[in-house]
């Protein structure tokens, strides 16, 4: 206790005037891309973990991180950065199928209608028969058989942490409800960071979307389908309404998935280009150490200039955005810390010889209403693409074809491993594609 205090009381004394106290606190208030005003993040060398410190007035946030990270007595500090979700881009331009009918808005579609929205799911060349196919899928049919023939169909048995807006996951009273395309049995328990109790609702729709994209219910006979729908959802709210959400309550969101016993935990927002956050490096540490699967979107261009956290933190897998044309999308970032591309929608980069351009569908809340739901075209993005590797890493653990291994981090790596050397190669430098384009069908068939 002493250190802390005689750390504190040499900031206090150290004469951070008034002048950039008011700097300080003029850049916490910056909504996207700002810190929160008068809180530093800290963790002392004493301490089992990091604490939120309060400043007083006229002492500058930067500077107070500053002098406080060069104590010995501290590990280390930092503002208290504030994230925002991977925001859509906005949008410019048979047998053997699961009997979701497509869009929940006007008349029913026929079992199987799913395919005319859903071509991310559908495989990419190759098909016999009467399938579809899509030169941007990643076979998910092919996974999906997989997993049947393991036993534990859409990745029964894996639960994967959804950190965003909330989920719609269940109906509370009169003003929310539920996704009518989310069972009632598909989530374990969450927590709302955000608002401090155990009702992770979203206000949103982004973390429903994302959600949906990972293990919405299939053949169902409602709606469109997931990735693996098998696995349980745990929703963990850490952005508000507005998408934002501070390094503090992202980091205890990450706690909380992997003490509660979460596989994957999947991340679709970034904070601001060169950011460092460590108290959630920290956490992630500890998540790859307990043998959990931490998965996050680059970030789009136009909303950040770089790959952004947490997609650089250690053991993360940073995820790039295609299009349905199977091209790289036109908001995916260049930078060595990508590790695979899956299907985020959107027009594709120039040179690109397919045309399609179409967003990811899910259900998810129309315009923020938390009782009406649909299929937005909105969203477009590396949080979307970032949704599909978190459900394909549920099916690969699920399927358990990556065998013991000595140790939790090992399993996480040995997972990795196969997610790269089964994706397909588009032709791009590693900087712009990672290891590929994931392909769910070969990551889940058994090696020969």
């Amino acid at each position: 206790m002493n250190h802390r205090l005689s750390t504190f009381s040499a900031l206090v004394l150290l004469g951070l005037g008034a002048a950039q106290g008011s700097a300080g606190a003029a850049a916490g208030l910056s909504p996207a891309r700002g810190f929160v005003p008068r809180e530093v993040i800290v963790k002392f060398e004493a301490d089992a973990g990091a604490r939120t410190v309060k400043l007083p007035a006229g002492v500058g946030v930067r500077r107070a991180a500053a002098v406080l990270d060069r104590s010995p007595a501290v590990a280390y500090a930092a503002p208290n950065y504030v994230a925002s979700a991977s925001a859509p881009t906005p949008f410019l331009t048979a047998t053997g199928l699961p009997n979701d009918p497509g869009p929940i808005e006007g008349p029913p579609g026929p079992p199987g209608g799913w395919v005319s929205l859903q071509g991310n799911f559908l495989p990419w060349s190759g098909a016999t028969g009467q399938l579809p196919t899509s030169p941007g899928g990643i076979d998910a049919l092919g996974a999906w058989r997989n997993l049947r023939a393991a036993g534990r169909p859409g990745g029964r048995g894996a639960v994967v942490a959804v950190l965003d807006t909330g989920v719609a996951y269940r109906s509370l009273g009169k003003r929310v409800r539920r996704s009518p395309d989310f069972g009632r049995g598909q989530f374990v328990p969450g927590h709302d960071f955000v608002s401090g109790d155990r009702l992770p609702l979203d206000h949103n729709g982004h973390g429903t979307h994302v959600a949906g994209t990972i293990a919405e219910s299939t053949d169902n006979g409602v709606g469109l389908v997931g990735l693996a729908h098998g696995a349980r959802l745990m929703p963990v709210r850490v952005l508000d309404k507005h998408g934002s959400g501070e390094a503090a309550e992202i980091a205890r969101g990450i706690r909380f998935a992997v003490n509660h016993g979460a596989d994957v935990i999947n991340m679709s927002f970034n904070f601001g280009c060169g950011k460092r956050v460590p108290s959630i490096n920290e956490e992630l540490r500890r998540a790859y150490r307990a043998g959990v699967v931490a998965v996050a979107s680059i970030g789009n261009l136009g909303a950040e200039t770089c790959v952004s956290p947490p997609a650089t933190g250690p053991r993360v897998i940073g995820v790039g955005g295609t299009t349905e044309g199977g091209c790289l999308g036109s908001y995916s970032l260049t930078g060595r810390d990508i590790d695979l591309v899956a299907p985020g929608g959107g027009v594709a980069t120039v040179g690109c010889p397919s045309v399609a351009a179409r967003p990811i569908y899910q259900v998810t809340l129309r315009g923020g209403d938390t009782r009406r739901f649909g299929e937005p075209g909105s969203y477009v993005g590396t949080s979307m693409a970032a949704a599909h590797v978190s459900g394909l890493a549920a099916l690969v653990l699920a399927s358990r074809l990556l065998g013991p291994e000595r140790t939790p981090a090992a399993l996480v790596d040995r997972g990795t491993r196969r997610r790269r050397n089964t994706a397909r190669d588009l032709g791009l430098p590693s900087t712009r594609q990672g290891a590929g384009l994931i392909d769910a069908g070969r990551a889940t068939a058994p090696l020969p």
